[in-house]
């Protein structure tokens, strides 16, 4: 049987002026699918068999194709959206005819241009088609330590939660709200570092590097932060945590440090309300 959205070896039974039909099978020569005139290797004979993949053309016709896509049905994949229509998106995946992202597999706006992380499933039309709802697909089955590297792509952001990662698209992973200074978007690419392995085996990551590392780029973005405001920056430890987080993207803990850190290296005066550069 012949399954749509997979690599298959068919022999070819024919020529026409427009391409090859492939025998898929079934004995009846109806059900022979197409490999466009464009495709069909140069010197290929009938009899020999050609690895294709199977998908549904403009008119929901089956036909094969000797390219290879960005993905094949289950797989998780991220993909460019290249057009939007009302009823949905066309993703590119290499092949002529765009992945249809359907509007009610969106759960979140996309924009043309962004790449994004999907699945790709059959629909009950039996259409390849993608959806943005991953994360039943993901794996708990990480191989990752505390202290790992990881890259992964964002999947959902929640403003109560963090951000929700997919690490190497298939592990799970999260960016709790007490690491997440900068703003995410679904779809963006994200290095961070494993800060805990829960018992589930789900990540809870980290985009900061560890403290005394931290510490060094934190400090240099406090006295860029200085600069930036003629000299002196309104922040000091009785500021919230919301306003040096929205100021520097970072936590107040690690704003106290740096600022320590500045201090004792003379680096840095504290006046009132906030912070100055120590003259030279």
């Amino acid at each position: 049987m012949i399954e749509i959205g997979k690599y298959h070896r068919l022999k070819i039974a024919n020529f026409t002026s427009f391409g090859a039909y492939l025998d898929a099978g079934t004995g009846v020569r109806h059900d022979n699918i197409l490999l466009p005139i464009k495709q069909v290797p140069e010197g290929a004979k009938e009899g020999e068999e050609l690895e294709v993949f199977i998908y549904r053309d403009s008119e929901e016709r089956l036909i094969a194709t000797t390219r290879k896509p960005l993905a094949q049905l289950g797989d998780l994949a991220y993909l460019k959206v290249n057009a939007k229509t009302k009823i949905g998106a066309f993703l590119d995946w290499g092949l002529e005819r765009g992945l249809f992202l359907p509007f009610k597999e969106q759960n979140y706006p996309i924009e043309i241009g962004r790449s994004y992380l999907v699945k790709v499933y059959l629909d009950k039309s039996q259409r390849l088609s993608a959806t943005t709802e991953i994360y039943e697909y993901l794996s708990a089955d990480t191989p990752y330590q505390k202290n790992d590297k990881v890259v992964g792509t964002v999947y959902s952001v929640n403003p109560d939660i963090g951000a929700f990662v997919a690490v190497d698209n298939k592990y799970m992973g999260l960016i709790p709200l007490n690491e997440y200074f900068t703003e995410l978007r679904e779809g963006d690419q994200v290095e961070a570092r494993v800060i805990r392995v829960r018992e589930d085996g789900k990540l809870d990551l980290s985009p900061r590097e560890l403290a005394h590392i931290q510490m060094e780029t934190d400090t240099l973005k406090i006295l860029q932060g200085i600069k930036n405001h003629d000299g002196f920056l309104a922040l000091n430890d009785k500021s919230s945590p919301l306003e040096i987080q929205s100021r520097l993207n970072m936590s107040k803990s690690a704003f106290k440090r740096a600022v320590g850190k500045l201090l004792k290296e003379n680096k840095v005066i504290q006046i009132e309300g906030g912070l100055r550069e120590t003259p030279m």
